[in-house]
């Protein structure tokens, strides 16, 4: 090995390690695999996991010709990178599904076909399926469905013993005189618990790809339609008369929008349909407005100011109106209208 592959080495089992403390937190992370924290922890992942895979290739670490006895201990755990990159790229949900699927499955091919190599594993391609299919009669096809799900029963209790078994293995290498034979063993079973989740993942890629391939072609086929927005919601209001009381019936009724007196009036205001105090008031003025506002309308000289200008244009129902006025005499005696409870 040269100076520069032993360098590669040496940075890679530091590369590696961070990348899988971070993988690790990743799957144990119970927030939504969308939100920003976890996606950008699958982003750094992912760079880290490159990187570590750049120093495997200029390692020269794996070959087709040889087989897993002749691989050393430590380098062992370096043939899950493309079982981690590929269960990364899956929760990668800021860019296309179908493009996500399609990189994955190609991590996942690559880890599978380097762990046939080695015969760590037995999968069947569907080129090498579709062939044995076409030489199998009707009931070898049906027999192989039945076998089919016999086996995912039974890879299903091997994958739970395997976990089992790298767990306990996982607290004897953490032991500080765990020797050469444990640490085989445990990276191992480490990679034969990824097979069994690389084989899942791939077969839901196969049932997903179906589905996006319908839903982008019937997309495609739609005639556009015009856009329009669609309706508000219907929102409850409860008016309520000030911040303390607004917050009491909030608490109430948390899911109902509420308001004070102050903000009914602003949003009356800013609708057009109450007076804006703050704008002075063109017209006349009413009763009311000219009490609050202390201003003094006297009506009979309005009204004065009214008939003597009707009496100059020669208005023949006002003057008789005023010749009635004068020529009226009040002929009762005093107290004669109000006879009430009296003898």
């Amino acid at each position: 090995m040269s100076e520069i592959q032993e360098d590669s080495v040496k940075a890679l089992h530091t590369v590696f390690h961070e990348g899988l403390d971070l993988y690790n937190q990743i799957t144990n992370n119970n927030a939504a695999t969308n939100s920003p924290e976890v996606q950008r922890d699958v982003k750094k992942s992912i760079k880290i996991f490159e990187d570590a895979t750049r120093l495997v290739s200029l390692a020269d670490i794996f070959s087709t010709n040889e087989s897993i006895e002749e691989i050393t201990t430590n380098n062992i755990q370096y043939l899950l990178l493309p079982a981690l990159l590929g269960l990364l790229t899956l929760k990668i949900t800021t860019r296309d599904r179908k493009e996500v699927l399609d990189v994955a499955e190609i991590y996942f091919r690559d880890f599978l076909q380097r762990t046939n190599d080695y015969e760590l594993s037995n999968y069947e391609f569907e080129k090498k399926k579709l062939e044995n299919n076409q030489n199998k009669t009707e009931f070898e096809q049906i027999e192989q469905a039945v076998n089919t799900r016999s086996s995912k029963i039974q890879r299903f209790q091997q994958k739970k013993e395997l976990q089992s078994q790298l767990e306990n293995l996982k607290k004897n290498v953490e032991n500080e005189f765990a020797d050469e034979d444990i640490k085989r063993n445990y990276f191992l079973t480490m990679v034969k618990v990824f097979i069994h989740d690389v084989v899942d993942e791939l077969a839901s890629i196969d049932m997903e790809k179906p589905i996006l391939e319908h839903m982008a072609k019937i997309k495609k086929d739609e005639a556009p339609k015009p856009k329009r927005a669609p309706p508000p919601p219907l929102k409850p209001i409860i008016i309520t008369r000030d911040e303390t009381q607004k917050a009491i019936y909030g608490a109430g009724y948390p899911s109902l929008p509420t308001m004070t007196v102050q903000e009914f009036y602003d949003k009356r205001v800013a609708d057009g349909i109450f007076p804006d105090p703050n704008k002075p008031k063109t017209g006349p003025l009413s009763l009311q407005e000219a009490a609050l506002a202390g201003v003094e309308i006297n009506n009979e000289d309005t009204e004065a100011e009214s008939s003597e200008k009707k009496i100059e244009e020669d208005d023949e129902e006002e003057i008789q109106r005023i010749r009635a006025k004068d020529e009226y005499k009040d002929d009762h005696r005093r107290g004669w209208g109000n006879r009430m409870n009296r003898s």
